[in-house]
């Protein structure tokens, strides 16, 4: 059954099909790789560092196996009441965190992916940290998935 209705051309009327011809027809380019950037920001170790015991935490807190009030000087206060929302879902398995990828924004900030596992399935978190006036990563944005 087509859900779509039939293409109609300038005219209102039906396209035609594309030719055989034109189908199998080579390209007259080359096909290049997109230009990769030189160099990227380098992330600071220090953010690296506080994003993974960040985000491990997190996942205790979820878990029930640390109280909310340790996540205090990890996230904006905005943040807190949103994980202090999940954590009253009860999850069977324990989460593990995975794999976790910074990237750059700028000399303060980082974005943050990672993957972590409860059970046999994958989830995503994606996060943002930046360097607060006193010198303190913090976990600014959060989506736990």
């Amino acid at each position: 059954m087509d859900y779509e209705p039939a293409p109609l051309g300038v005219a209102g009327t039906a396209c035609p099909p594309p030719s055989p011809a034109a189908l199998h027809r080579r390209t007259p380019r080359m096909l290049r790789p997109a230009p990769r950037p030189d160099t990227e920001p380098a992330v600071p170790r220090a953010a690296a560092v506080f994003t993974d015991v960040a985000l491990r935490r997190v996942l205790e807190v979820l878990d029930r196996r640390r109280p909310p009030a340790h996540l205090k000087p990890m996230l904006a206060p905005p943040l807190l009441d949103t994980v202090g929302t999940l954590c009253r879902i009860r999850y069977g398995n324990p989460a593990r965190l995975r794999r976790v990828r910074l990237r750059s924004v700028g000399p303060s900030a980082a974005e943050v992916s990672a993957s972590y596992t409860r059970g046999d399935r994958v989830r995503a978190i994606a996060a943002r940290v930046e360097l607060t006036g006193d010198g303190r990563w913090q976990v600014v944005a959060l989506q736990i998935g």
